[in-house]
């Protein structure tokens, strides 16, 4: 969607601004807009400053968005006002609910968040998967100097464990596992490795491989979603509103590579016309994915 949302602001951020000083101001907009105040010890706290640095902070921020907060006497404390429109993209609700989703789940320090004071949350669990740190060391590490890397990879299709040689190129999530996208030198191929399944790593090597010619990585794809046909109009209307859909579609963009896992993620391996009540959406350029689906060894 290209138009604002209610609440955001088009101004950009002044261009000659260092960096600490950017980063504070936007601490400023994002308190101000999700905790509704703000004053000079949340500063001095956060960003260990100068009382006089964060009075001088607080009044760069009033000169660049005057409309978005005025100070409480009674609380000595500004506050935000009626007008208030974002200044920083990092004050998004998108940007709040993944600092707040990461500090819940232990992948980040509350005290490196923004957030002072944070709602409950719960979220659906799944089971963990095991990942050894050294192989995701050594794997960043074929991929930033272009080296092969011998690994020992347990594979669904055989009971025992192989040596496979591969020149990595990215990594990949599908909502559930990690992978390593990878040419596999014994396969003679461009594959996903689960890196739960690489059992140990033994070395590295000079690689020739081009991640261009990663086809199926390369190739991007258009995934046009509309509503369950079977939905009366209120439901589909509903769902055009979760999905954010604009005249009925949304569209998604997929690397060929990953079309199975994100169809699987969305519900969408299975036939549109199925029980409307579980499955919600459906793909409306099915016959144009199809072909794709196939060379994966896919049928939707």
């Amino acid at each position: 969607m290209s138009e604002l949302l209610p609440h955001e602001s088009d101004t950009p951020a002044p261009r000659d601004m260092n960096w600490g000083l950017e980063r504070r101001l936007q601490f400023i907009d994002f308190r101000l807009r999700w905790e509704r105040r703000i004053n000079r010890n949340d500063l001095i706290e956060y960003f260990g400053i100068s009382t006089p640095q964060a009075s001088h902070d607080i009044a760069r921020y009033t000169e660049l968005a005057p409309e978005n907060l005025v100070y409480d006497r009674s609380s000595k404390t500004y506050i935000v006002t009626g007008n208030f429109r974002p200044f920083f993209p990092r004050s998004s609700a998108y940007r709040y609910l993944a600092e707040l989703f990461a500090t819940k789940q232990g992948l980040m320090e509350p005290s490196s968040s923004f957030i002072g004071s944070s709602p409950e949350l719960v979220w659906a669990p799944t089971p963990s998967r095991v990942i050894n740190e050294y192989t995701v060391e050594k794997l960043v590490r074929a991929i930033q100097e272009k080296l092969a890397i011998h690994i020992r990879y347990q594979s669904m299709t055989s009971l025992e464990e192989s040596e496979r040689l591969l020149s990595p190129h990215a990594f990949g999530y599908d909502g559930f596992r990690w992978h390593v996208r990878a040419f596999c030198h014994k396969k003679q191929r461009f594959s996903d490795f689960v890196l739960a399944r690489i059992l140990s790593t033994d070395g590295f090597e000079p690689s020739e491989i081009d991640p261009q010619q990663d086809l199926h990585w390369q190739n991007i794809l258009d995934l046009i979603l509309v509503p369950n046909p079977n939905l009366s109009p209120a439901q589909k209307r509903v769902v055009e509103l979760d999905y954010g859909m604009e005249n009925g579609t949304a569209k998604l963009q997929c690397r060929q590579a990953f079309l199975g896992y994100t169809l699987k993620r969305l519900g969408l391996m299975i036939n549109e016309t199925s029980n409307p009540v579980i499955q919600h959406i459906a793909l409306q350029n099915r016959d144009a994915i199809q072909p794709y689906l196939s060379e994966l060894n896919l049928q939707i």
